[in-house]
This record gives structure tokens, sequence and C-alpha cells, in this order.
């Protein structure tokens, strides 16, 4: 039982790290990141 769980636990982490470098890959860093920066610049009230 404990072999299964550690073996999902690790499975899942392999496929979100996948997931972030494929991000990566197609250039969505820089789109997340231009958001974060608007939607902190609303908050504040300067954008």
């Amino acid at each position: 039982m404990l072999h299964s769980k550690t073996m999902t636990q690790v499975l899942l982490l392999l496929l979100g790290g996948a997931m972030v470098l494929f991000g990566v890959w197609r250039g969505e860093a820089g789109v997340v990141l231009s958001k974060a920066i608007r939607l902190c610049m609303e908050c504040v009230g300067i954008g």
C-alpha cells in the first residue's frame, strides 16, 4: 500500500514538472508574468 502511494506521488510530481517545462518551452512564462504584473498593478491602484 505504501509503495503504491509513493509511486503515485512520484508520478504526479514528474507529470507536474513536465507540464511546467512544456509551458516554459511554449513561452507561456512571459505571458503569466505579464498577467501577474498587470493584476498587481490593478490591486495597488497604479494601473
